[in-house]
Protein backbone atom coordinates (compact mmCIF):
# COMPACT_ATOMS: atom_id res chain seq x y z
CA UNK A 1 0.00 0.00 0.00
CA UNK A 2 2.64 2.45 1.15
CA UNK A 3 4.82 1.76 -2.26
CA UNK A 4 1.73 2.07 -4.14
CA UNK A 5 0.97 5.79 -3.00
CA UNK A 6 4.91 6.18 -3.01
CA UNK A 7 4.69 5.65 -6.77
CA UNK A 8 1.78 7.63 -7.28
CA UNK A 9 2.98 10.78 -5.63
CA UNK A 10 6.92 9.92 -7.76
CA UNK A 11 4.38 10.25 -10.91
CA UNK A 12 1.66 12.86 -10.12
CA UNK A 13 3.14 14.67 -7.09
CA UNK A 14 0.86 17.51 -7.84
CA UNK A 15 -2.24 15.73 -8.41
CA UNK A 16 -1.34 13.38 -5.36
CA UNK A 17 -0.26 16.31 -2.92
CA UNK A 18 -3.48 18.00 -4.03
CA UNK A 19 -5.47 15.66 -2.64
CA UNK A 20 -3.54 14.97 0.37
CA UNK A 21 -3.87 18.43 1.61
CA UNK A 22 -7.65 18.69 0.39
CA UNK A 23 -8.78 15.90 2.34
CA UNK A 24 -6.24 16.40 5.39
CA UNK A 25 -6.38 19.89 6.31
CA UNK A 26 -8.20 22.50 7.37
CA UNK A 27 -8.04 25.99 5.19
CA UNK A 28 -9.49 29.02 5.35
CA UNK A 29 -8.28 29.56 1.69
CA UNK A 30 -6.68 26.89 -0.92
CA UNK A 31 -3.85 27.14 -3.48
CA UNK A 32 -3.55 28.65 -6.77
CA UNK A 33 -0.57 26.23 -7.42
CA UNK A 34 0.45 22.59 -5.14
CA UNK A 35 4.10 23.44 -5.88
CA UNK A 36 5.91 26.32 -8.31
CA UNK A 37 9.34 25.49 -8.23
CA UNK A 38 12.90 26.32 -10.22
CA UNK A 39 14.99 23.94 -9.37
CA UNK A 40 18.19 25.74 -10.68
CA UNK A 41 18.11 28.27 -8.06
CA UNK A 42 16.59 25.81 -5.56
CA UNK A 43 13.74 27.62 -5.41
CA UNK A 44 10.61 25.85 -4.42
CA UNK A 45 7.09 27.28 -3.38
CA UNK A 46 4.26 24.77 -2.07
CA UNK A 47 0.57 25.64 -1.63
CA UNK A 48 0.78 29.73 -3.31
CA UNK A 49 -1.36 31.62 -1.95
CA UNK A 50 -3.24 29.79 0.35
CA UNK A 51 -4.17 30.38 4.12
CA UNK A 52 -3.70 27.95 6.83
CA UNK A 53 -2.65 27.88 10.70
CA UNK A 54 -1.59 24.58 11.71
CA UNK A 55 -3.45 25.21 15.07
CA UNK A 56 -6.63 24.35 13.38
CA UNK A 57 -5.63 21.53 12.25
CA UNK A 58 -3.77 20.00 15.45
CA UNK A 59 -6.63 21.26 17.49
CA UNK A 60 -9.70 22.80 16.57
CA UNK A 61 -10.98 20.39 14.43
CA UNK A 62 -10.71 17.83 16.71
CA UNK A 63 -13.10 19.52 19.34
CA UNK A 64 -16.50 18.33 17.77
CA UNK A 65 -15.98 14.87 17.82
CA UNK A 66 -12.86 14.21 20.24
CA UNK A 67 -12.90 17.05 22.48
CA UNK A 68 -12.95 14.81 25.60
CA UNK A 69 -10.50 12.26 24.18
CA UNK A 70 -6.88 12.24 24.88
CA UNK A 71 -4.45 14.90 22.95
CA UNK A 72 -1.29 14.49 24.82
CA UNK A 73 -0.26 12.33 27.65
CA UNK A 74 3.14 13.86 30.14
CA UNK A 75 4.82 11.20 32.07
CA UNK A 76 6.75 13.08 35.08
CA UNK A 77 10.74 12.15 35.46
CA UNK A 78 9.35 11.21 38.90
CA UNK A 79 7.40 8.18 39.26
CA UNK A 80 5.54 9.22 42.51
CA UNK A 81 4.55 12.73 40.62
CA UNK A 82 1.13 11.74 38.55
CA UNK A 83 0.90 11.81 35.24
CA UNK A 84 -1.20 13.90 33.17
CA UNK A 85 -3.75 13.03 30.22
CA UNK A 86 -4.59 16.42 28.39
CA UNK A 87 -8.13 16.38 26.32
CA UNK A 88 -8.59 18.49 22.95
CA UNK A 89 -10.88 20.87 24.70
CA UNK A 90 -8.34 20.79 27.90
CA UNK A 91 -5.42 21.25 25.06
CA UNK A 92 -7.33 24.46 23.06
CA UNK A 93 -8.10 26.35 26.52
CA UNK A 94 -4.50 26.11 27.45
CA UNK A 95 -3.13 27.02 24.21
CA UNK A 96 -5.54 29.85 23.56
CA UNK A 97 -4.83 31.25 27.58
CA UNK A 98 -1.31 31.27 26.19
CA UNK A 99 -1.47 32.90 22.59
CA UNK A 100 -3.29 35.78 24.57
CA UNK A 101 -0.23 35.74 27.37
CA UNK A 102 1.78 36.22 24.09
CA UNK A 103 -0.08 38.85 22.43
CA UNK A 104 -0.61 40.70 26.15
CA UNK A 105 3.20 40.58 26.30
CA UNK A 106 3.82 42.26 22.93
CA UNK A 107 3.95 39.26 20.88
CA UNK A 108 2.96 39.49 17.62
CA UNK A 109 3.30 37.71 14.01
CA UNK A 110 6.74 37.79 12.77
CA UNK A 111 8.00 37.62 16.43
CA UNK A 112 10.88 35.11 17.49
CA UNK A 113 10.48 33.32 20.58
CA UNK A 114 13.09 31.03 22.29
CA UNK A 115 11.64 28.44 24.40
CA UNK A 116 13.73 26.93 26.15
CA UNK A 117 11.72 24.55 28.77
CA UNK A 118 11.84 20.96 30.21
CA UNK A 119 10.02 18.01 28.77
CA UNK A 120 6.80 19.39 30.85
CA UNK A 121 3.14 20.06 29.09
CA UNK A 122 3.99 23.84 29.21
CA UNK A 123 6.46 23.02 26.07
CA UNK A 124 3.87 21.87 23.54
CA UNK A 125 1.43 24.47 24.34
CA UNK A 126 3.81 27.15 24.34
CA UNK A 127 5.09 25.87 21.01
CA UNK A 128 1.45 25.95 20.00
CA UNK A 129 0.48 28.96 21.14
CA UNK A 130 3.69 30.45 18.66
CA UNK A 131 2.11 29.10 15.86
CA UNK A 132 -1.80 30.12 16.69
CA UNK A 133 -0.53 34.00 16.65
CA UNK A 134 1.98 33.23 13.93
CA UNK A 135 4.79 33.84 15.72
CA UNK A 136 8.02 31.74 15.48
CA UNK A 137 9.20 29.56 17.96
CA UNK A 138 12.55 28.17 18.58
CA UNK A 139 13.11 25.41 20.56
CA UNK A 140 16.46 25.14 22.64
CA UNK A 141 17.29 22.11 24.44
CA UNK A 142 16.65 22.52 28.19
CA UNK A 143 20.24 21.93 28.95
CA UNK A 144 22.47 23.30 26.88
CA UNK A 145 25.19 25.88 28.06
CA UNK A 146 24.34 29.77 28.49
CA UNK A 147 26.60 30.35 25.89
CA UNK A 148 24.84 27.90 23.21
CA UNK A 149 21.46 29.46 24.40
CA UNK A 150 22.58 33.17 23.94
CA UNK A 151 24.03 32.29 20.15
CA UNK A 152 20.48 30.49 19.39
CA UNK A 153 18.82 33.91 20.84
CA UNK A 154 20.81 36.07 18.84
CA UNK A 155 20.84 33.90 15.69
CA UNK A 156 16.97 34.67 15.34
CA UNK A 157 16.84 37.93 17.43
CA UNK A 158 14.35 36.57 19.97
CA UNK A 159 11.85 39.29 21.71
CA UNK A 160 11.39 36.85 24.20
CA UNK A 161 12.21 33.58 26.36
CA UNK A 162 9.93 31.25 27.73
CA UNK A 163 11.59 29.06 30.58
CA UNK A 164 11.00 27.54 33.83
CA UNK A 165 13.15 28.00 36.85
CA UNK A 166 14.56 24.41 36.50
CA UNK A 167 14.35 21.29 35.55
CA UNK A 168 14.83 17.60 36.55
CA UNK A 169 16.96 14.80 34.91
CA UNK A 170 16.68 11.57 36.92
CA UNK A 171 17.57 13.18 40.51
CA UNK A 172 19.97 15.98 38.92
CA UNK A 173 17.72 19.81 39.46
CA UNK A 174 19.12 21.85 36.59
CA UNK A 175 18.95 25.64 36.57
CA UNK A 176 17.70 26.54 33.88
CA UNK A 177 16.36 30.10 35.06
CA UNK A 178 20.20 30.77 35.84
CA UNK A 179 21.68 29.46 32.42
CA UNK A 180 18.92 32.12 31.03
CA UNK A 181 20.36 34.94 33.33
CA UNK A 182 23.86 34.19 32.16
CA UNK A 183 23.09 33.76 28.52
CA UNK A 184 20.62 37.40 28.66
CA UNK A 185 24.04 38.90 29.49
CA UNK A 186 25.04 38.97 25.53
CA UNK A 187 21.33 38.81 24.06
CA UNK A 188 20.22 42.45 23.63
CA UNK A 189 17.11 41.34 21.72
CA UNK A 190 15.00 39.97 24.63
CA UNK A 191 12.76 42.01 26.20
CA UNK A 192 10.56 39.25 28.37
CA UNK A 193 10.81 36.69 29.75
CA UNK A 194 8.62 34.25 30.98
CA UNK A 195 8.89 31.76 34.05
CA UNK A 196 7.12 28.44 34.23
CA UNK A 197 7.23 26.81 37.98
CA UNK A 198 8.81 23.09 37.75
CA UNK A 199 11.20 22.83 40.80
CA UNK A 200 9.75 25.23 42.84
CA UNK A 201 13.35 26.52 43.93
CA UNK A 202 14.26 30.33 44.36
CA UNK A 203 15.58 32.00 41.32
CA UNK A 204 16.65 35.92 40.43
CA UNK A 205 13.60 37.77 38.98
CA UNK A 206 14.55 40.41 36.87
CA UNK A 207 12.45 43.72 37.43
CA UNK A 208 10.62 44.81 34.02
CA UNK A 209 11.99 41.58 32.09
CA UNK A 210 10.89 38.67 34.31
CA UNK A 211 6.96 37.06 35.46
CA UNK A 212 5.96 34.47 36.70
CA UNK A 213 3.57 32.46 34.10
CA UNK A 214 1.31 30.72 36.27
CA UNK A 215 -0.69 34.13 37.16
CA UNK A 216 -0.53 35.60 33.49
CA UNK A 217 -2.33 32.09 32.08
CA UNK A 218 -4.45 32.81 35.43
CA UNK A 219 -5.96 36.06 34.23
CA UNK A 220 -6.09 35.48 30.23
CA UNK A 221 -9.13 34.62 28.18
CA UNK A 222 -9.84 30.85 27.59
CA UNK A 223 -10.12 31.17 24.21
CA UNK A 224 -8.26 32.56 20.88
CA UNK A 225 -8.51 33.42 17.24
CA UNK A 226 -5.93 31.60 15.19
CA UNK A 227 -3.81 34.19 13.13
CA UNK A 228 -4.57 33.52 9.56
CA UNK A 229 -1.13 32.40 8.38
CA UNK A 230 0.44 32.16 4.26
CA UNK A 231 1.15 28.52 3.23
CA UNK A 232 4.72 29.74 2.76
CA UNK A 233 4.74 31.63 6.27
CA UNK A 234 7.87 30.07 8.87
CA UNK A 235 6.70 28.12 11.79
CA UNK A 236 9.90 27.49 13.63
CA UNK A 237 13.30 27.86 13.38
Amino acid sequence: EYFKHYKKSIREPKKFWDRIASENFTWYQEWDNVIDFNMAEADIKWFTNAKVNITKNCIDRHLAKRGDKTAIIFEPNDPTEAAQHISYNELYERVSKMANVLRNQGIKKGDRVCIYLPMIPELAISLLACARIGAIHSVVFAGFSASAVASRINDCECKMVITSDGSYRGNKAIDLKGIVDEALEKCPSVEKVLVAKRTNTSVNMKEGRDQWLQPLLDDAVSNNVAEIMDAEDPLFI
